[in-house]
């Protein structure tokens, strides 16, 4: 099992060329390791299959990983080049079960797996050069190119994980065993649990911006509590301490189980744990690749229904209050029993890092002081739903990895599991799922006096997102009209057919509700789930929660309904996606109109989206285009500006005058005017800006 095993590399050293081929060696590993879980795929027609409804088919996440790396690389400008810009289209966004990713679309023409291997081969290659010659200092910070390269290397660890989660839902007939995939043959009865006493503490979350190891976004920052005393499982719940409660009627008895669990049980129509098989009427247990009798001192994996509604359960059955660990309540037990972080940590005393198994094993084997399992062997749901500590501040190469899960709806999971590697098994990994997601993830239980407090008003704390909202939603200075308004009154006036629009570059989404006033359907696409998510809490919760900057560290809370907005009887024809104008999925066609705002001189190549555009579009289509045309290399090299420059002869470059040369071969200009905008930063500071708006009708 050892050949699997692999820490991350440190960021500190002295000696940058052995750093360069220590990074090498991980990459490699990694992709290798990624690679090998597909192995347990019987056959090519299986990657078309999905282990359930809610996940794409498995070829999605075959691609997605190695498309991860080219997307994040141009994107951040390191490399220019795309490999296959379909595949770099199509395998772009996996979100699973956001609102905004396209996982029941059955319009895609999903390549052949050789033709996906052939493309992952590529992607090999170009990073292995990437690294062997990129420029590399240490200590490796945030802003180096090198820290993209660890963050797509970080990404195809969480896959490899998530990988094997799905697999292990595939069904039997279609996985086959893999030789070098160990299963634990240490099967037996259940140890009797009991209530152990952690001692009130004080605990700090949150690691700094030097830490010597890669962390995700949300890993860093302080957050600070004091924990009092409280009881902790000794052991994480087993197959055979869960199974009182699947006998005695768990899973019907719906006073076990809080809205979200019973809108779940209806749903999944759910008996028993989701990898629990019942043949003539006996449990077995489900492995990667093949069924077993049951292992009832395994831990038992459920989702943090199926554990909350146990607590519940055993509650009310000894008369005490039982309930999931909170964040700092795991961490307290974490430092009770003595745990060393990596580089330091051995993984040889913990089921983790594919150190000992490709399966769990029993809860009493790995012991921490008195605890079983304080990491390791499967995952824990805690109470806390996922937050930014105080300092939180997004990766600009992955803005959204993060602050979509900002929702009360997402819990942490704690502590990693038997497939769990890198980053993953550090003290400061945060990973958050919906409640009801599956996970190699159990629970262990506390008795605890102390409370987790949800904030009912999710309130937009990104300072970027929440300056948008203001612009879109909030009020109106200096007599300027509100500029998504007047827009889609513009594109209402100039569209022929009102049946389909896309509103390109959606931001916080007004503009896309604006014009589902006039059309039958509108689709508002933006690169960032940040500002998506927005459109989508609107269109969901039917409310926006925003901060609005005042001066200094002062804010004001501002609220808004769709009810105010008038948008209550046209939501349903609006949808959000996530997408890249320079690279738009193929099913993003057939529209009436295009309506991109503000857009083209935020784009890495604003010319790839230009030349294609008028494919998305029907006949007679119109597309809409506005810009201040404020040119800037953080946003766009400048050889591919489209104006705002001299050429070689001296000439002035003007950008209508580049995007009627562009674009005159497929539309007619039918219309310019300038239109003003302002966007409010503080109550005193304010951007009062003209766009130029550019009519276009499709020859």
């Amino acid at each position: 099992m050892r050949e699997f095993s692999t820490y991350p590399p440190l960021l500190d050293g002295n000696n940058p060329e052995l750093k360069r081929q220590e990074i090498r060696n991980y990459f490699h590993k990694t992709f290798d390791l990624f690679e090998k879980t597909f192995e347990l795929l019987k056959e090519d027609e299986v990657f078309y299959k999905k282990s359930e409804p809610t996940r794409h088919p498995m070829i999605f996440y075959f691609g997605h990983t190695a498309t991860f790396f080219i997307n994040k690389l141009i994107l951040m400008k390191i490399i220019k080049e795309r490999i296959n810009p379909n595949f770099e289209s199509i395998f772009a966004i996996g979100v699973d079960e956001m609102a905004w990713d396209d996982i029941s679309s059955s319009s895609y023409k999903w390549p052949k797996v050789s033709e996906v291997r052939e493309y992952r081969d590529k992607v090999r290659t170009l990073v292995d050069v990437l690294i062997t010659h990129m420029p590399l200092t240490l200590p490796i910070t945030q802003n180096s190119d090198i820290w993209v390269v660890l963050m797509a290397i970080e990404h195809e660890r969480i896959h490899v994980e998530t990988s094997l989660v799905l697999h292990r839902q595939m069904p039997v007939e279609f996985v086959k065993e893999v030789a070098e995939f160990t299963i634990c043959q240490e099967v037996g009865e259940a140890p009797k649990n009991e209530m152990l006493t952690i001692p009130s503490s004080h605990v700090r979350l949150g690691k700094e911006k030097s830490h010597r190891l890669y962390g995700w976004d949300n890993e860093y920052g302080k957050y600070e509590e004091d924990v009092a005393e409280f009881q902790a499982s000794k052991y994480l719940v087993s197959n055979g301490e869960f199974m009182e409660f699947v006998q005695d009627g768990g899973y019907e008895n719906r006073e076990f189980w809080d809205d979200e669990g019973k809108k779940f049980l209806d749903i999944r129509k759910a008996k028993h744990p989701p990898f629990w098989v019942l043949e003539n009427g006996i449990f077995k247990y489900r492995t990667l690749h093949s069924i077993i009798n049951m292992p009832l001192n395994w831990p038992v994996d459920v989702n943090a229904l199926e554990a909350e509604a146990f607590c519940r359960f055993k509650s009310k059955k000894e008369g005490v209050t039982y309930s999931l660990p909170s964040e700092a309540e795991f961490r307290a037990i974490y430092e009770h029993a003595g745990l060393v972080d990596l580089p330091d940590f051995d993984d040889k005393t913990a089921n983790l890092n594919f150190a000992h198994y490709f399966s769990a094993c029993p809860v009493s084997k790995f012991m921490f002081k008195e605890f079983g399992d304080v990491v390791g062997n499967v995952w824990q749901w805690s109470r806390t739903p996922i937050f930014g500590f105080d300092g939180f501040e997004i990766h600009e190469a992955y803005d959204d990895f993060s602050t979509p899960t900002f929702d009360n709806r997402h819990a942490l999971i704690l502590g990693s599991s038997w497939a769990s590697s890198g980053n993953i098994i550090m003290k400061h990994s945060r990973y958050a799922f919906r409640r009801h997601f599956f996970q190699n993830a159990g629970f262990r239980y506390v008795i605890s006096k102390s409370e987790v407090k949800i904030q009912n008003d999710v309130y937009e704390s990104d300072e970027l997102v929440s300056q948008y909202c203001e612009f879109q939603y909030g009020d109106e200075y200096f007599g300027v009209k509100n500029f998504a308004e007047e827009c889609a009154k513009i594109a209402s006036k100039f569209a022929i057919n009102k049946t389909k629009a896309l509103d390109l570059g959606c931001a916080t989404g007004r503009a896309t509700f604006e014009l589902a006033k006039s059309f039958d359907e509108v689709e508002g696409i933006d690169f960032s789930a940040r500002f998506i998510g927005v459109g989508v809490k609107l269109k969901c919760e039917g409310y926006l929660a925003f901060h609005s900057k005042e001066e200094g560290d002062l804010i004001s809370d501002k609220r808004i309904t769709i009810e105010e907005l008038g948008y209550e009887n046209i939501k349903e024809k609006v949808a959000f996606w996530q997408g890249d104008a320079c690279n738009l999925k193929p099913n993003f066609h057939s529209y009436d109109l295009v309506m991109a705002t503000n857009l083209i001189d935020r784009l890495y190549n604003p010319k790839l989206f230009l030349d294609s555009v008028y494919e998305r579009l029907n006949s007679d289509g119109v597309l809409i285009l506005t810009s201040p045309y404020t040119w800037q290399e953080s946003s766009t090299k400048k050889e591919f500006w489209l104006g705002g420059y001299k050429d070689e002869s001296g000439k002035d470059i003007k950008t209508i005058d580049t995007l009627k040369e562009i674009l005159s071969k497929d539309f007619e200009l039918l219309h310019v005017e300038d239109l003003e905008f302002v966007i409010r930063e503080t109550h005193r500071k304010f951007q009062h800006s003209v766009a130029e708006v550019s009519v276009w009708g499709k020859k």
